[in-house]
Parts: C-alpha cells; sequence; structure tokens
C-alpha cells in the first residue's frame, strides 16, 4: 500500500504538465515587460525639459501612459499615446493650468517647454500591452534657481561690548531653489555659530516660499564683541546648487561695526614741532594732543600744575590743546584726564608732560658796532654775551670763516688785513632755528699803503710818442685814503674786487717824450700820511721822421698842383701884359706882352696876389678871377726866388720871391 502523499503526487503530476504546456504554447509570457526613463533630471528654471519612456520591446499595439504623483501620494494623469500600427496617437488628458502646457512628442516622451518650481515632482510612465504585459518606471525632475544677490542690514546703533550677544545684522538671499545656505565672516574667516541661543554669540534662519513657489532665506546673526572688532569687517554669503552637483556662492558686501569699549590706555604728547626733550621755541604756537582708546571719544581735559594745583585750561572732545606764543614764564607741567565712567578702576585715565621754553635774546658784544685800533697796536679782546636757556653755543667768523668757539675772540696784531666785520653766532645745535648773530667792524688806522700795477717791461727805446698807455693805483688805509694823479683825467678810486680795503684808481693818456724824461705819479694821502709812487717810461722815441715824410708828400701836391693851374693860365693870356717887371735874361715870346714888376712893392716882398687894376683882388683874396670884358686880371703865384720856369724859358729873380704874373682881356 502507497503512502497517502505519494498517491496526491501522482494525482497532481499531469495537471503540472497541462500548465507548462499551457504557458509554452502562448507567446506574451515567454518574457516580461520593461520601460527605461531617466531616474532624475535636473535643470535651471526656465529651460525645456524632456522625459523619454522607452519600452523594451514594443509590440504592434500598446498604451503609453504619463502620471504625475501628488503630494499626498495620488497619481494625475497628463497624457497618454496609443500605438496603432505605424501610428502613435498622443492625447494630453489634464494640462493642470499648465502655461506652455504638456505636450507628448513623436516618440512619446513629456515635453515642458519652460521648466518651473512647481514642475518638480515624480512623473510615472506606464506601458500598457495587452497580452504582451505592463511596464511602468518613474523619473524624478529637479529645477534649480539661482538666487538674487545677497544682501545685507547690519545693526547701525553702537554695539557695547559689555552686553551679552548682541544682533549683529541680517542677511537675506531671495528667489531661490533649493532653499540656499547662509554663512558668516569675520575679517574673511568663517564664524561658526550655533543655532542654539547662548550669551557669545549664535544664528536664527528663517525661510519663506515666495508665491512663484521660489525660496528665499534669511538669518540674523547674534554676537558678543570685543574691543578688537572696533576694525574688523564682517560680511555674509549665501551658497546655492546648481545642477550636476555643483555650487555657487554670493557674498554681500563687507560692513563695519560702531563699538563703545571703555578707555584702557591715556597718551599725551606735543603735536607741533619740539625737541626729544621737551623743548619748544619762545614765540611758538604749541599743541598738546590727548587721546584715549576708548570708544565713542569721551570727553578731555587738560591742566596746568601750578605748585601742585590744577588750573583747568581746557575741555574739549577732539582732545586739543593749542597754547599760542608761548613765553619762557609757560615753561611747567601740563596734563590730559580722560572722563570715562566706565572704565574700570585700574585703569589710569590722565596723563602729564613737561615743557621748557627755550629762549636766546639778542647777543651783547663789549665793543659796540665798531671798534677803532692803530696800525700795529698791541692785541685787544671782544667779548660776546648771551641770555638764553638753554646755554647756547658760541662761534665767531669773520667773511664766514671760522675763527674761535666760544665767547671771547683774540685780536693783534693790527694789520690793514685785519679790518672787517667779525660776527658772534649764538646757537642750540638741540634746538632747530633757535639761533641769533651780532657783529661789530673793526677799523684800523694807519697811514695808506700803495700799490701800483707796474708797465709791461719794454725794451730800450720801445715806446714811441703817442702809445697809448693805461696806469692804475691801488691804495688802502683808515680813514680811507684819496688818490691823486700828477696829470689830470684820472678816474675817482673805486673799491676793488677782493675786498681787504684796496680802493683803485685809473688813468689813460698817450706817451710823449715829456713823460718819458719826467714820469708820472700817483698819490694817497689820508689824515696819517702820505705816499708817492712814480711811473717811468725810461726813452721815448719821436715820430720826427714819419711827420717829415707826410708833410713833404702834402707839399708836393699841392705845389704841382698850383704848377697845372699856372700853365693853364698862361696859356690862355698869351700876347697879355704882365704885371712882373721883365726879366733882364730873356724877352717875351712873339705876341706876349712884356712881364714888368708890380707898381707897388708891398705885394713883391709878402708874396700876395696882386688884383687887376679895378680894385685889385676882390675880398682879399689870391685866386684867379675874371673881372669880364674889357678888364685885365692879374693872375699870380707864389714861388721861390731863383726858380727858373720851364714855360717859354723864363727865369725869375728877385729878393725873395718873384711874381710871375701873365696877363689877358678876360
Amino acid at each position: 500500500m502507497e503512502p497517502p502523499d505519494a498517491l496526491a503526487g501522482v494525482r497532481r503530476a499531469p495537471r503540472l504538465l497541462w500548465l507548462v504546456l499551457l504557458l509554452a504554447a502562448h507567446p506574451g509570457v515567454q518574457a516580461e515587460m520593461h520601460v527605461s526613463v531617466p531616474p532624475l533630471v535636473e535643470v535651471m528654471r526656465g529651460e525645456r525639459v524632456t522625459l523619454s519612456c522607452t519600452p523594451s520591446k514594443k509590440p504592434d499595439h500598446f498604451v503609453l501612459e504619463w502620471f504625475l504623483m501628488e503630494r499626498s501620494g495620488a497619481r494625475s494623469r497628463l497624457a497618454s499615446a496609443e500605438q496603432q500600427g505605424s501610428e502613435l496617437h498622443r492625447v494630453v488628458h489634464n494640462p493642470r493650468g499648465r502655461s506652455p502646457p504638456y505636450r507628448l512628442d513623436p516618440q512619446g516622451s513629456l515635453v515642458l517647454a519652460e521648466a518651473q518650481v512647481g514642475d518638480e515632482r515624480d512623473y510615472v510612465c506606464v506601458v500598457m500591452a495587452g497580452a504582451a504585459g505592463t511596464a511602468e518606471a518613474t523619473s524624478r525632475l529637479r529645477v534649480f534657481a539661482q538666487p538674487e544677490a545677497t544682501e545685507v542690514f547690519p545693526n547701525e546703533g553702537t554695539l557695547s561690548v559689555m552686553d551679552n550677544a548682541p544682533q549683529i545684522a541680517t542677511c537675506s538671499s531671495r528667489n531661490g531653489n533649493p532653499a540656499p545656505q547662509i554663512t558668516w565672516y569675520r575679517n574673511g574667516r568663517l564664524l561658526e555659530v550655533p543655532m542654539e541661543m547662548n550669551g557669545e554669540g549664535y544664528m536664527t534662519i528663517r525661510t519663506v516660499r515666495e508665491a512663484s513657489g521660489l525660496l528665499s532665506l534669511s538669518s540674523t546673526l547674534y554676537l558678543r564683541v570685543r574691543k578688537a572688532d572696533r576694525n574688523a569687517s564682517f560680511h555674509c554669503a549665501a551658497q546655492y546648487s546648481l545642477p550636476g552637483d555643483r555650487h555657487g556662492r554670493l557674498d554681500s558686501p563687507a560692513f563695519n561695526l560702531t563699538l563703545h569699549y571703555p578707555t584702557e590706555h591715556v597718551r599725551l604728547w606735543v603735536g607741533s614741532p619740539s625737541t626729544m626733550e621737551g623743548w619748544v621755541r619762545e614765540g611758538d604756537s604749541v599743541q598738546l594732543l590727548c587721546e584715549g582708546d576708548g570708544s565713542p571719544n569721551p570727553e578731555y581735559m587738560f591742566f596746568r600744575l601750578q605748585d601742585k594745583q590744577e588750573e583747568v585750561l581746557s575741555t574739549n572732545l577732539e582732545g586739543k590743546l593749542t597754547l599760542e606764543g608761548m613765553n619762557r614764564s609757560q615753561s611747567g607741567t601740563y596734563g590730559c584726564r580722560v572722563e570715562d565712567f566706565d572704565a574700570a578702576e585700574d585703569v589710569l585715565l590722565n596723563q602729564t608732560l613737561g615743557l621748557k621754553v627755550a629762549y636766546l635774546d639778542p647777543l651783547e658784544l663789549s665793543t659796540g658796532k665798531e671798534l677803532s685800533v692803530f696800525l700795529n697796536s698791541s692785541r685787544t679782546a671782544v667779548t660776546c654775551s648771551a641770555q638764553a636757556r638753554p646755554t647756547p653755543a658760541l662761534r665767531w667768523t669773520k667773511d664766514s670763516i671760522p675763527l674761535e668757539d666760544g665767547p671771547t675772540l683774540s685780536l693783534g696784531p693790527f694789520t690793514f688785513d685785519s679790518a672787517g666785520t667779525y660776527v658772534c653766532e649764538a646757537s642750540v645745535p638741540s634746538i632747530p632755528l633757535l639761533s641769533r648773530t651780532q657783529s661789530f667792524r673793526l677799523l684800523v688806522q694807519g697811514s695808506p699803503e700803495l700799490r701800483a700795477k707796474e708797465l709791461e717791461p719794454k725794451a730800450e727805446g720801445s715806446w714811441m710818442e703817442g702809445d697809448e698807455v693805461e696806469l692804475i693805483c691801488s691804495t688802502r688805509g683808515y680813514p680811507e685814503p684819496k688818490l691823486t694823479w700828477s696829470q689830470p683825467g684820472g678816474r675817482p678810486a673805486e673799491q676793488a674786487h677782493g675786498g681787504q680795503g684796496w680802493a683803485s684808481s685809473s688813468l689813460t693818456l698817450r706817451v710823449t717824450s715829456t713823460l718819458g724824461r719826467e714820469g708820472i705819479s700817483c698819490e694817497a694821502s689820508n689824515s696819517h700820511g702820505r705816499l708817492r709812487h712814480v711811473f717811468h717810461f725810461r726813452t721815448v722815441a719821436p715820430q720826427t721822421a714819419q711827420a717829415g715824410v707826410a708833410v713833404m708828400a702834402v707839399a708836393i701836391s699841392v705845389g704841382l698842383l698850383l704848377l697845372v693851374v699856372a700853365a693853364f693860365y698862361c696859356m690862355r693870356r698869351k700876347g697879355r701884359s704882365g704885371c712882373c717887371r721883365r726879366s733882364e735874361k730873356g724877352t717875351p715870346p712873339p705876341g706876349e706882352p712884356g712881364l714888368s714888376r708890380s707898381q707897388s712893392e708891398p705885394p713883391e716882398h709878402t708874396g700876395l696876389l696882386v688884383g687887376g687894376t679895378r680894385g685889385g683882388a676882390r675880398g682879399g683874396s689870391g685866386a684867379f678871377r675874371d673881372e669880364g670884358p674889357g678888364n685885365r686880371v692879374l693872375s699870380s703865384i707864389l714861388v721861390p726866388l731863383g726858380a727858373r720856369s720851364e714855360q717859354k724859358g723864363l727865369e725869375l729873380s728877385g729878393p725873395d720871391l718873384s711874381c710871375v704874373s701873365w696877363a689877358r682881356d678876360s
């Protein structure tokens, strides 16, 4: 007998075989239907979105549907497409008020023309192929939006370092998706503050969804500030996400805080020109500056200590005190006090300093403005005294050349070179521009000194009459000597270049034989005596030879001219009677009138020209003249006695001069 279980197994075997044969006979159940969609699609707001849906196999007839997953979990059908043969019939069932609306492309992909934040959902694609089966897949869409510029609103009030975590600022990042993250920075370094409230610092965050679906985020920072934060720079930044696991950051403008903190240190110093030792010049304006390191600026009180009592000088918020025109009586101790009631008890709120007024009175000399001494006299001393604080350094100079250091100047023995201006200089090296000078003039009295510029050496006889020469004499002494020359024409004496008391005079003249014999002198004189110098020219050669030649040349020229004129007139007056007597050794040529001596002896002896019978020579002139028709003109020339006439072979005679005349009718 078989066990019951074995019998039951025999009975079930035919049924299993039948099921296997049935499944093998149906082709649709040989393989399972699958759908392929992108699991995650990330786009920026406003970009085009295409959600594809691809079945693993495409039977002749199937239906493709797109569903939107509601936040409640329900499905809302958006569109469908049915494959009938080679065509795909597409239908949008529920646009849900979207603009532009959903649509399907020819491949059955769901298209969103402009992605909006509200489109950020799960989309389900379902494919139904009848006997081939049904399959579905889900695609998630994420829409990103970059937020606007980050804004910060700092606390514009005064924050006290003694308060517990006051509000510092609020940072805002608007219209982004997803919501950004806000972080805070101090001097460029991240501030790590918790979200929980505490006395040192924390921050709060508030997120708002705008009507557009975008998110706006604000963060408020609370922080306990320190004195070191008075110059600190704060800002915030918004970090946001982008497709492809990328990130962006937008920083706010930087800002500073106005802090209130008590004074811890006080400093007092001299702001105007002064020395390291606290000296100031008399007459200067001095400015005292006081500064406390508290904030805001406290009130400053300036005072002067007089017999351990405070004399209040000024109270202000600037921390400045100007003392106009300091004088020596204002030397003393000055102080400043900061009125800060928030300062700790152990903080020293006042400071003092000493002011010493430096002065230098006009210098006094033991000699006065002038000192007169005699030439070659004994030594003497001049003292320079100064009333000053601090003690000045004294120095003597002459013509900018240092002589001695100290108040006393020793002089002598005296020469004319000792004369001049001596200067006593007083200065304080540690105090700039504090210096004075005083001077006196030294006069050295004595008879003159004379110095002549000698003539250039000449060989014997090289000076010629008429040569031009310049003579120069220089003198010095006191009283100032007078320079004179033995001949007039000298220029007045003038101070010479180079100083040392010399004055010079010059005389320009021409050399003569007299100068060669006697020379010329210059003389310097004053009330103490006189001194003379003589210039000698040695031998001076005369210019006689040259002068005789020139005179002879002129005489010959004039004589030749007169002979030519006389010959011309003689030729024109042939046959006319003359004014002179006829020569015994010759007769007049034919047609010529005889020569006759003038009836009057004086003209013959004096050599004057004799005029015609009417009126003689007109105007006393010896020139040849024509008196008109019918008149006779006597023309005469004076020649030396015994000269022979080359004209017509005439020979003239007489005691001195013979007058040869030709007469003709006019």
